[in-house]
């Protein structure tokens, strides 16, 4: 398939600045096998209930985006996103003549480059990079977002536990604890996995043909109690909701027709249109995503292409809110 493809006529002013205040007055676009609906997200309390299981990723951003200055004075900003071992942190870079073996300077902290991995990837030298982060880091949000943070945790979902995401799950945005304790009373069955969102959500994809390109490895975990929940609901013909492609990433990682294991590593899986899901996923809550992307690939593979496109030009013409901070849609699978 052309990457090309999985394009869609867009106005740059529908991408969101800031998040719905309060987030669950967010517009939800329900896009059922038979109709399509225009609601407010906090409507989802009607559309799910008794024995309906949703998972969630109760991934943490952490401050990833450091500021840094060569010794030369020249300034780099460094993201870091993985430490490889203790004091050594896989990262992106920008800047320009950056060389093995130089010095960069944080705040009081100094940071090694040790090596070049290509593509502007270093291994950097840094014994306290988690304090350094605490310090001088902040949230590294996607370039299309121009305004400031008003404070770090307005990029982070209510229920974020698991520190180690460079990006944040945008999907559970639209959630407040309201409206999961009103799910809760609903008889929905709450699960959490935890999938680390790496930088490989920032690159576009470079390759013309969607088979040709490679995700980068992100790390998730998938506990015993999930794993055979989800497994029971499968089994009993229950309804299982997941919460936007990092959810799915995970949960597809560890699946088998309906069979979830409890596992835990780190997976490249890559989902596009002809792929044949493993979890039992029934319905799917994800953002606006941008053309050519691959959470639209994976939207696509779940909802079928046509269909998905079509509602993506439903949401341009209804002037709906696009991309980290916007709108949501609940899919149900393809016909």
């Amino acid at each position: 398939m052309d990457v090309s493809e999985l394009d869609y006529e867009f106005r740059d002013e529908l991408i969101a600045q800031r998040p719905a205040e309060p987030r669950d007055s967010s517009r939800l676009m329900y896009v059922g096998k038979e109709s399509t609906q225009h609601l407010t997200f906090r409507d989802i309390t009607g559309l799910l209930g008794e024995g309906d299981v949703l998972v969630k990723n109760k991934t943490k951003v952490v401050p990833a985006r450091i500021e840094a200055k060569k010794v030369t004075g020249g300034r780099v900003e460094i993201l870091l996103y993985h430490e490889r071992e203790e004091g050594l942190w896989d990262s992106l870079v920008k800047g320009s003549g950056i060389k093995e073996g130089a010095e960069l300077y944080a705040g009081e902290t100094s940071l090694r480059v040790e090596r070049h991995l290509g593509g502007g990837r270093y291994l950097l030298g840094c014994r306290d990079g988690d304090l350094l982060m605490e310090r001088e880091g902040s949230m590294p949000t996607p370039p299309y977002i121009k305004k400031p943070l008003r404070d770090r945790d307005e990029y982070q979902t209510v229920y974020a536990r698991e520190p180690g995401s460079v990006a944040a799950p945008t999907a559970g945005f639209h959630f407040t604890q309201d409206i999961l304790k009103e799910l809760k009373g609903r008889g929905v069955e709450i699960h959490d996995i935890t999938l680390h969102v790496g930088p490989g959500t920032f690159l576009p994809i470079r390759t013309e043909r969607v088979e040709e390109h490679s995700m980068d490895s992100e790390y998730y975990v998938v506990d015993k109690d999930t794993a055979e929940g989800v497994t029971k609901a499968n089994r009993e013909g229950r309804r299982l909701i997941l919460v936007g492609t990092t959810t799915v990433r995970a949960m597809e990682s560890v699946s088998r027709g309906g069979v979830v294991e409890e596992g835990k590593g780190w997976t490249d899986i890559f989902i596009y249109p002809g792929y044949r899901f493993q979890s039992g996923m029934d319905m799917f809550m994800t953002n606006f995503h941008l053309p050519r992307s691959t959470p639209l690939m994976l939207t696509c593979a779940f909802g079928g292409k046509e269909r998905v496109l079509g509602a993506y030009g439903s949401a341009v013409r209804k002037g709906y809110r696009f991309y980290s901070f916007g709108d949501s849609m609940l899919l149900e699978g393809k016909v």
